[in-house]
């Protein structure tokens, strides 16, 4: 299942990160994909603050994952960006972040590959060619993606 929407500015980011959050009901693994700068962490910040958390999110760039103890879900934000090799990711036993209670946002996946789990919903994010907007892409690639696509309810 796919769904494409439009997006004016970087409130409207949060916000439809916001509204991807109320759509989860399980652990899933969502893979958010999109050049730099593209929205990424904006939208793991509304995702994030939409179940709950109320500091700061950050991008994971340095540490390759920020980790949210929220009351339904624990939420891990990995950026994969400077991954050299994905056998990296064995030594922070990136296994143990993909359970059922737990949903795991990744950024550039791609840095990953081999190591990471299938995703259950690929995000990509991308520059509007004619506006400062963004267009946002959603693949579901399990049944808990299609769960998710379905449930989304977005107003341009």
């Amino acid at each position: 299942m796919k769904k494409k929407v439009s997006l004016g500015c970087e409130s409207d980011t949060v916000r439809l990160g916001g509204a991807v959050a109320g759509c989860i009901t399980t652990g899933a693994c969502i893979y958010l994909e999109g050049d730099l700068g593209a929205g990424k962490t904006t939208f793991t910040r509304g995702f994030v603050q939409a179940l709950g958390h109320t500091g700061i999110v950050k991008s994971p760039t340095y540490t390759l994952v920020e980790s949210y103890r929220l009351s339904e879900f624990s939420v891990y934000h990995f950026d994969l960006y400077r991954l050299a090799d994905p056998e990296e990711l064995e030594f922070i036993g990136i296994r143990d972040y993909f359970d059922k209670q737990s949903v795991c946002l990744v950024e550039w996946p791609d840095k990953g590959e081999g190591v990471l789990p299938r995703p259950d919903l690929v995000i990509r994010i991308e520059y509007c060619e004619h506006n400062s907007g963004r267009t946002v892409e959603f693949s579901a690639e399990t049944q808990i993606g299609t769960d998710i696509v379905g449930k989304l309810s977005w107003e341009e």
